[in-house]
């Protein structure tokens, strides 16, 4: 079951000021920041110096249970950033088998940018491209095994 569906923006090399900007202008809560030099490593080799201080993850909450995520694409990790296309959907399972079942549907004639694997901060998480140019990230909250 879906637990919850969020936009998720992306930025280059802009994800503290945005996160900042963002959180006061529409008057969210910010939950944390964390960079890539602060990441453990994930087996993608070293993380470039000028990467090590732009936002991994940072995100906002909302009084009304909404929340809002940033996220710096990072040059030279293998993920492009796309000015003007710089917004992915992520969706929440609660489910690992039917998170599967999706990113294999909104796979099919896309593009996967990272396959569905475990990461530090989910059992089971992926993001692709779909066929209509749309980005999405698939995670799956739970217990790490």
């Amino acid at each position: 079951m879906i637990t919850k569906v969020f936009p998720y923006l992306n930025f280059e090399g802009e994800g503290q000021e945005a996160t900042h900007f963002y959180a006061e202008v529409l008057g969210g809560e910010l939950a944390g920041i964390s960079t890539y030099g602060e990441a453990p490593d994930m087996g993608g080799g070293e993380v470039p110096e000028e990467a090590k201080d732009m936002v991994m993850n940072a995100q906002i909450n909302f009084n009304d249970g909404n929340t809002l995520m940033i996220s710096d694409v990072p040059p030279g990790m293998g993920m492009p950033f796309k000015k003007g296309n710089n917004v992915s959907i992520t969706i929440l399972y609660d489910d690992i088998e039917e998170a599967r079942t999706v990113f294999g549907k909104l796979a099919e004639g896309g593009t996967v940018i990272m396959e569905l694997q475990e990461t530090f901060w989910s059992p089971l998480y992926g993001n692709l491209t779909d066929r209509f140019g749309i980005d999405w990230q698939i995670s799956v909250e739970g217990e790490m095994e």
